[in-house]
C-alpha cells in the first residue's frame, strides 16, 4: 500500500561528491573504473577507482552507488596524500515505505483527487503509525488510509537526513594537499554470485559429445555495476567445501591453461560488462565439439541382497576433460544437461547431473536416469554352512580374588564358514547388446570378516577395493543373461 503513495521533496547535501559519469548504456552513475571479482559462494570483491577533487584538511567524501549489501568492515580506501579518519555506510534507502516510517510523529500533506471532477483537496495530517497500514490524525478525527486504489498522494515537507536515494559510503579523511586525484575503494559484498551450466549434445552413433559451458551471473546487491571488468573465481575461499561431486570416476592430474590464484582457477569475462541489479546474465566460457563419449550402464548389489523384483540399471554418459581427446579444460562445479537428436534431427532432453570442481584430465560418468529397457535382479541362490576343521579359541578369563589368581576359564567356539552363490539375472529389450557394470559391495566386514574368497564366477571380475568387486556383463540384444558368482566367507 505504501508504495502507491507519491513522495515529493528536495534533497541537498554539503559533502564532497564525485562527478556523475555516464555509462555507455546512458545511465548516470557515480562509479568510476569498476572491477568485480565474483566467487561461487555468493560473495564478491568490488574495486572502484574514482577521480575526486579533494580539498586540503579534514573532509567528508561520499561514494554513492556502492553495493547496498557492502560489508563495511572489509573496506579499504586509498588516495595519495590522505589518511582515513572515519567511515559510515548509509544503507537506509529512500523508498515510499521508509519515508512513511520516518514520518511517524510528523505532519504531512494528504492530497486527494475527486475521480469525477479531478479537483484536489489538501489536508494536513499527523502520521501516528505505519504498522499494518497508515494511521493518521486529521484535525479531531483518526483515519486509516485505505488501499483501495483511489488517487491519494502524500507530500512530505523534507527528506529525512538519514535516507539516501542510493546506497552511499561516506569517508572522513585528512588530506595534506588539495586537487584532483584518483581515490580507490575496495570492499567485499554478498549478493553477487555465479554458477556454471553445461549443455551437452550426445551423438550415440558417433560416440561423441558437443559441450558448451555457460556462466550465469546473478546480482542481488541492490546496485548496478556499470561497465565492470569482471573476473570469476572457481573455488571456495571460505573453506565451505567443493559441493557435490557425483559420478566422477577418477580426478585428473593435468594443469589447465588458465590463470591460477592459489588453489583457484580464474575465469575472466571477455570485455567489460554491466551487471545490472536484479538481473541474471549468461556468458559462454566453453565450446568444444566432437569429444569422445559413450553410453554406459551400471547397477550395484549389496551383500546377501535378494531383490523382490527386477531393478532398472542406471544410464550414464562417460567422457574425459583431458587435453588429449577430452574437453581440455578445468570445469567449475555446475549442472550438465544432456540432449540427443531424435529421428527428425531435433535435440531432445535426456537427463542431467551435477559435477563438483573437476580438474583437467578427469574421467567422468554422469548418470542421466534409469534405463527403460535394461533390468537386473540379484538373488541369493544358495547359502550353506561350512564347519571349520579346527577350533578357534576366542576368549580366556582370569579370575582374581584379593590379588591372587583363583581360576582360569577357557571358552572354545567353532567358527562357521559360509558358501554363498549369488545369481544376477539381466534382461535387455534393446535391439542391440549392452554392457552393464555390476558392482558387488559388502565384501569387507571389518577385521573379523576379511577372510573371503571367490571360488567361481561366470564373468571374470575386477576387485575395485577390498569390499567391492566389479563385473562387466554383456547382455545380448532382446535377451537375458544369468551370471553366478560363488563366495566363501566367514559371514
Amino acid at each position: 500500500m505504501l508504495k502507491r503513495f507519491l513522495a515529493t521533496s528536495l534533497l541537498a547535501t554539503a559533502a564532497v561528491l564525485p562527478a556523475q559519469a555516464q555509462d555507455p548504456t546512458g545511465e548516470e552513475t557515480a562509479q568510476g573504473d569498476v572491477s568485480v571479482t565474483i566467487y561461487q559462494n555468493g560473495q564478491a570483491l568490488v574495486q572502484d577507482i574514482r577521480t575526486l577533487n579533494i580539498p586540503r584538511g579534514t573532509t567528508r567524501i561520499e561514494f554513492p552507488d556502492v553495493s547496498a549489501m557492502i560489508r563495511p568492515q572489509t573496506l579499504s580506501f586509498n588516495a595519495e596524500g590522505t589518511a582515513i579518519v572515519e567511515q559510515n555506510f548509509d544503507f537506509d534507502l529512500l523508498t515510499p515505505a521508509k519515508l512513511m516510517e520516518k514520518a511517524v510523529g510528523s505532519t504531512v500533506t494528504l492530497v486527494r483527487t475527486n475521480p469525477a471532477t479531478g479537483a484536489e483537496v489538501r489536508e494536513r495530517a499527523e502520521v501516528l503509525s505505519v504498522v499494518g497500514g497508515v494511521v493518521v490524525r486529521i484535525g479531531d478525527r483518526i483515519e486509516v488510509l485505505r488501499d483501495d486504489g483511489l488517487p491519494v498522494r502524500v507530500v512530505f515537507d523534507e527528506v529525512p537526513s538519514n535516507l539516501r536515494a542510493r546506497p552511499t559510503l561516506s569517508v572522513t579523511l585528512n588530506s595534506n594537499r588539495s586537487g584532483n586525484r584518483p581515490a580507490s575503494i575496495r570492499y567485499l559484498s554478498p549478493g553477487l554470485d555465479w554458477s556454471s551450466d553445461y549443455v551437452a549434445l550426445y551423438d550415440e552413433q558417433a560416440d561423441i559429445v558437443d559441450m558448451q559451458g555457460w556462466v550465469t551471473l546473478t546480482n542481488n546487491t541492490g546496485t548496478t555495476f556499470y561497465n565492470a571488468d569482471t573476473l570469476l573465481v572457481a573455488g571456495n575461499p571460505n573453506g565451505s567445501g567443493n559441493g557435490p561431486r557425483r559420478d566422477m570416476v577418477r580426478p585428473g592430474t593435468e594443469t589447465a591453461d588458465r590463470e591460477r590464484l592459489g588453489d583457484f582457477y580464474l575465469y575472466p569475462i571477455e570485455g567489460r560488462t554491466t551487471i545490472a541489479n536484479a538481473q541474471t546474465k549468461q556468458v559462454s566460457f566453453l565450446d568444444v565439439q566432437g569429444v569422445p563419449a559413450q553410453r554406459t550402464y551400471a547397477i550395484g548389489s549389496g551383500w546377501l541382497q535378494s531383490d523382490n523384483d527386477f531393478r532398472p540399471v542406471s544410464s550414464a554418459i562417460s567422457f574425459s576433460s583431458s587435453s588429449d581427446g577430452g574437453l581440455g579444460d578445468a570445469l567449475p562445479a555446475g549442472t550438465v544437461r544432456f540432449y540427443q537428436r531424435d529421428a527428425q534431427g531435433n535435440p531432445q532432453f535426456i537427463g542431467e547431473n551435477q559435477i563438483g570442481h573437476t580438474p583437467m584430465g578427469s574421467t567422468l560418468s554422469l548418470v542421466t536416469g534409469d534405463a527403460f529397457d535394461v533390468f537386473m535382479q540379484a538373488e541369493v541362490e544358495n547359502r550353506e554352512v561350512i564347519t571349520a576343521a579346527d577350533y578357534e579359541r576366542s576368549a580366556r578369563y582370569r579370575v582374581f580374588e584379593d590379588g591372587e589368581l583363583v581360576r582360569e576359564v577357557e571358552i572354545d567356539r567353532t567358527v562357521d564358514y559360509y558358501r554363498t552363490t549369488m545369481r544376477y539375472t539381466f534382461t535387455n529389450a534393446k535391439p542391440e547388446p549392452v554392457t552393464v557394470q555390476l558392482t558387488q559391495g559388502g565384501l569387507d566386514r571389518a577385521w573379523w570378516g576379511r577372510d573371503f574368497r571367490i571360488i567361481s564366477e561366470d564373468v571374470e571380475g575386477e576387485q575395485i577395493n577390498f569390499g567391492m568387486r566389479r563385473y562387466d556383463v554383456t547382455v545380448p540384444a532382446n535377451g537375458e543373461r544369468v551370471v553366478r558368482v560363488t563366495y566363501e566367507s566367514r559371514f
